[in-house]
């Protein structure tokens, strides 16, 4: 039976970057895990899937696969093409001079673990002053079963019989400049030298596991909506003893009802009347630090802004805090009383103003006149 494409395999187009590629077979491990999948073709669908991540998440297996597909280049020779049974000039080269073996990556060296990505929403004020919290992510982790061996418990991988532990099989060629011998990563133990002949049940074989694990993360003061948090080794274990990886919090901030941000800036609107704005006043202004009294001069026009020194966001680096924008607005009174309106006839007539309703037939007329070229 032939292979799968391994693109198919991960549901994927030949062009899928790391991320998303690592993000299907994320999907799809999950999705056939023996542990959750009880299916009888589950345990080759896994299989099936960790094989194209393997491949398809080393830069060097991609390129070589996008190439030559399932087919091994390097296998025989003959049939009168002259290129049919090489692997190319590196093998050659390889092969009379020794190369490759420090660009081979040693299967059994320490790797650190995969970097995870979690998104957090913050209220408006959880982002200005911080606090600590405790999430749930979902990693891998080494099987408690096995040990991360890989291997069924009263066993334990046994030294590969094809390569004698040592990762490399031997592989004689018959070429133009006669018979010659390529060095090559064992198949059959993926060069790590040891075979499991009995799987561990709980993660098939592969030392992992998928657990939920709760962490407890303090968010520093002043943390801005697309920023993100980096978490030291809160990642996926390493491999073969390698570090962690780390964890990567991105934030998502809420707006506020009242309060806009601006970096490290609050700004935000107050509403006055005619007559604070006309005659002063002192009003009182909500604050994310409480509130505060702000003096309103005699004369103060709509638009007019006013700072509120150090009641802004604290730096998220510690660099002071910032400042709280107040814009003023004059509220027109929609609703008036005679005697209110009697009260601003008055008021327009002591200040030599005419009142509308006594202009705007004068008005109307100018312009009747000039259509009309009088």
């Amino acid at each position: 039976m032939s292979k799968r494409d391994y693109y198919d395999v991960l549901g994927v187009s030949k062009s899928a970057s790391k991320d998303e590629i690592k993000k299907a077979y994320r999907k799809l491990s999950k999705k056939y895990h023996p542990d959750i999948n009880k299916e009888s073709d589950a345990d080759e669908k896994f299989k099936e899937v960790k094989e194209a991540y393997e491949v398809l998440s080393d830069e060097q297996k991609r390129a070589h696969y996008d190439q030559f597909g399932h087919t091994d280049p390097n296998q025989g020779f003959g049939g009168g093409d002259f290129g049919g049974g090489f692997g190319g000039f590196e093998d050659i080269f390889n092969t009379f001079f020794g190369g490759g073996g420090g660009r081979r990556r040693d299967p059994n060296a320490p790797r650190q673990g995969a970097d995870l990505q979690y998104t957090m929403t913050l209220k408006f004020e959880e982002a200005v002053f911080g606090k600590e919290t405790e999430i749930e992510i979902p990693r891998e982790e080494t099987c408690d079963t096995c040990g991360g061996s890989g291997a069924k418990p009263g066993t334990k991988p046994e030294t590969c019989k094809h390569c004698q532990g040592s990762g490399q099989l031997n592989v004689e060629q018959n070429t133009p400049f006669g018979r010659i011998v390529n060095r090559r990563s064992c198949p059959y133990c993926e060069g790590t030298g040891k075979e499991i002949k009995h799987k561990c049940t709980t993660c098939s074989g592969s030392g992992m596991v998928q657990k939920r694990r709760k962490i407890t993360v303090k968010i520093p003061a002043g943390v801005d909506d697309g920023q993100q948090l980096r978490v030291a080794g809160k990642g996926e274990p390493g491999i073969n003893g390698g570090p962690q990886g780390d964890l990567y919090i991105v934030f998502h901030i809420r707006t506020h009802e009242f309060f806009e941000r601006d970096g490290d800036d609050i700004y935000c609107e107050m509403p006055i009347t005619f007559v604070q704005a006309s005659l002063g006043d002192e009003i009182e202004v909500p604050t994310l630090h409480g509130k505060v009294k702000l003096k309103i001069p005699a004369g103060t026009q709509t638009g007019t802004r006013f700072r509120l020194k150090g009641k802004g966001v604290p730096n998220v680096r510690g660099y002071g805090t910032g400042d709280q924008h107040v814009i003023v607005r004059i509220m027109t009174p929609t609703k008036l009383t005679d005697k209110q309106k009697d009260l601003l006839r008055e008021f327009a007539d002591v200040s030599g103003q005419t009142p509308l309703g006594e202009h705007e037939e004068s008005f109307f007329s100018k312009v009747k006149r000039a259509f009309k070229g009088d």
